[in-house]
């Protein structure tokens, strides 16, 4: 049986909220107080392991100062209305889906940019606490890390401080764009193994 999109815009929820409360330097605990939701139901909505009821994304959009089609992802680039935060150039709508069940430590995301059918305009930036490693998978993003733009092609991966301002935008205007985004704490960083094996040599300890 089919929907009509529910299921993914859900699905995605979680991953929605997390980032948007790490967008604001907030923690678990805080959110919990401003909105009388309890630590572990927030941990669970965020990690996807409970779907969150109307009244917690009221309580949650209201903390957030945002609306509750901006906060689950169901809000038109053209809709019209009072808006609490700045309105969404072409190209920011974008698919989230979480691809990690817990909080704390290493998370990842693939995120999916349409096509916008023009030209995009230089990124929105922001920053915040952690650390990003972001590779993509099919074809071009434009990432602005402070003054600089880079365009990313399949394959290609950066790593960055998110402290540094930045922001994405599908750089080209006539298909989508798909790329991964592992996402940690301050100071985390990824520890490459430097005893790599040579292609055709037998892993250690295996027998000839």
């Amino acid at each position: 049986m089919t929907d009509d999109g529910t299921a993914t815009t859900l699905a995605a929820v979680g991953a929605r909220l997390r980032a948007v409360r790490e967008r604001r330097g907030a923690t678990l605990t805080d959110v919990s107080r401003a909105t009388g939701i309890s630590l572990s139901t927030l941990s669970r909505i965020e990690t996807g392991r409970r779907k969150p009821t109307l009244e917690a994304l009221l309580h949650l959009a209201k903390a957030y100062g945002v609306s509750l089609d901006e906060l689950v992802g169901t809000a038109s680039a053209t809709a019209t209305g009072a808006r609490t935060s700045a309105p969404r150039r072409p190209g920011e709508d974008k698919a989230v889906l979480p691809l990690t069940r817990y909080v704390g430590g290493l998370h990842a995301h693939k995120h999916v940019l349409p096509a916008t059918g023009e030209q995009p305009l230089r990124p929105r930036q922001e920053s915040h606490e952690g650390y990003e490693w972001l590779c993509v998978l099919y074809g071009r993003l434009w990432l602005a890390l402070g003054e600089r733009d880079l365009v990313l092609t399949a394959g290609e991966v950066v790593e960055f401080d998110t402290r540094t301002p930045h922001g994405v935008a599908n750089a080209g205007p006539d298909g989508p764009v798909e790329y991964l985004i592992m996402f940690g704490p301050q100071g985390e960083r990824l520890r490459p193994h430097t005893d790599a094996i040579a292609p055709g040599q037998p892993e250690p300890g295996a027998s000839g």
